[in-house]
């Protein structure tokens, strides 16, 4: 079940509000975990198992690090003081703080174990529902054997439920959280339904005190129905257009005909506002449900396409995503702190789980070590010179950078990607222009023009800076309304609404 949908909408979604808001507030975290698991269950009945299995584990190894975890830290020097007067009291008392330290340091080792094998076991789940396939056709290609495939299924979501119980148990142990006690509120926060099928990852720091407390008004309702708003908005009129005219260019090149350079340029930039507007939508989705239902999620896109520079861009674009992977992989690493040539292999190492994390193909794997390989060359090469461009020619360095790494990205496999990108850059077929780009472009000028614009800051600036604040917030709740009709029209007109994240 999508966001964008009218059983989501209208009967899932309005009868899950009307039910949390009339039960008592002891019992909202039961009544929003019955309907997290039934938001799950509609789409994947069998995997429930799988998500309820993993919370009940999950939670009872972050019971057990907690436990294990010394109150007081041991100094990382370990530093015994010397003994200057051998009495026996003074020989007793250092003797009782010899075997303290080496009590603490036993259960700081059997804490770090048990986070390694429940890391290790979350891992394996995820890597056998992901990559089982993908690492049998690689062993079959390498040693030409004929092992079978499974076939297996991959659970929506796994992936983003994953990375927030591992989260969780890393800061636990390093003590950055208390370990969740109420097995209620650990579930709620691992399959909270806005988050759980697409993100954001949310961080269990993030939220550990609103799976206690948390404030319900008609002023944040309102603030998450716009954020849902406008993520439906981008999701059904620009997303869902755009992901046409893609598929359209997509389809010509896969079945062999001469597509001139310009319109697979055009399909790639269709495919860029595409994803952006899709899973940006989705995400305003996802943060407006957790307000409306009294939760404050941390912004995953601040305008993205405005990057001056790439390391700029991945700022801005998943930031929860990139947030876990510094924090969570990077720093642990060792990050900047032991040289430049150990920074770069902890970049690379990043980048690579990064591409593997989006899909099970190589192609993504060549994603990451795409963006891997060009944030090096920007952070130790070209640093200086690019920031002495233009603005527009920075933003326009990014934009090209991104485009090309979308080509990775959209294509089935690596060949494919290859494919397309001869297009691209090849007048061998079908030239560079023909009546086919014009068409595209003008038949699309509306939509290409307010997708654009939506990119940027300037749709909010605008509005903003219009008129006295009561008149403003009377024409922008109107607004609202309209662009929610708006969009109800577009689902009611269009049967094209796929979600790219889902498969992911």
């Amino acid at each position: 079940m999508v966001f964008s949908s009218f059983t989501f909408i209208f009967i899932f979604l309005l009868t899950s509000l009307v039910v949390y808001h009339i039960v008592p507030y002891r019992f909202k975290n039961y009544i929003l975990l019955i309907i997290s698991l039934l938001f799950y269950a509609w789409g994947e009945p069998v995997y429930i198992i799988l998500m309820v299995l993993s919370i009940l584990f999950n939670y009872l190894c972050g019971q057990y690090i907690a436990m294990l975890r010394p109150v007081t830290p041991v100094k990382k020097s370990g530093v015994i003081p010397k003994i200057e007067i051998m009495d026996v009291e003074k020989e007793y008392t250092v003797r009782g703080f010899q075997t303290q330290v080496k009590e603490k340091r036993n259960l700081q080792k059997r804490a770090k174990m048990s986070l390694s094998a429940a890391i290790t076991f979350n891992l394996l789940i995820l890597g056998f529902f992901k990559y089982f396939d993908f690492v049998i056709q690689n062993v079959n290609h390498l040693s030409g054997g004929s092992l079978h495939f499974r076939s297996i299924s991959l659970p929506l979501g796994i992936s983003f439920y994953t990375f927030q119980a591992i989260s969780y148990l890393v800061d636990v142990y390093r003590g950055d959280v208390k370990a969740q006690k109420k097995f209620i509120n650990f579930a709620l926060y691992i399959a909270m339904f806005p988050q759980l099928i697409a993100g954001p990852i949310v961080r269990y720091v993030d939220i550990e005190r609103q799976l206690m407390k948390r404030k319900l008004s008609i002023v944040k309702f309102g603030e998450g129905a716009r954020y849902f708003i406008t993520g439906l908005a981008k999701k059904v009129i620009i997303a869902n257009q755009m992901g046409e005219i893609f598929e359209a260019v997509n389809m010509a090149i896969l079945s062999g005909e001469a597509v001139p350079v310009a319109l697979s340029w055009i399909g790639a930039m269709a495919f860029t506002l595409q994803i952006y507007f899709d899973f940006g939508g989705y995400s305003d989705m996802a943060i407006g449900l957790g307000k409306m239902f009294g939760f404050d999620f941390k912004e995953n896109f601040h305008y993205p396409y405005t990057a001056v520079s790439i390391t700029d861009f991945w700022r801005k674009w998943h930031i929860s995503l990139g947030t876990w992977f510094r924090e969570y992989v990077y720093i642990p690493l060792g990050g900047n702190r032991k040289g430049r040539a150990r920074q770069i292999f902890n970049l690379m190492v990043v980048w690579f789980l990064t591409g593997l994390w989006h899909g099970a193909e190589w192609n993504f794997v060549v994603w990451g070590l795409y963006y891997g390989i060009i944030l090096i060359f920007e952070k130790f090469l070209f640093d200086r010179l690019l920031h002495r461009l233009p603005a527009f020619a920075q933003h326009l360095y990014v934009i090209v950078i991104v485009i090309i790494g979308w080509v990775f990205f959209f294509s089935n496999d690596l060949n494919g990607a290859i494919g397309y990108l001869h297009g691209m850059f090849s007048l061998h077929k079908g030239g560079l222009f023909d009546r086919s780009v014009l068409f595209t472009l003008m038949n699309h000028r509306i939509l290409w023009i307010v997708s654009i614009l939506c990119c940027t800051e300037i749709p909010n600036t605008f509005m903003m800076r219009q008129g006295y604040y009561k008149w403003r917030k009377l024409v922008t709740d109107m607004g609202y309304i309209a662009l929610f009709l708006v969009s109800v029209s577009y689902l009611i007109a269009n049967t094209y609404n796929p979600f790219i994240y889902f498969r992911f």
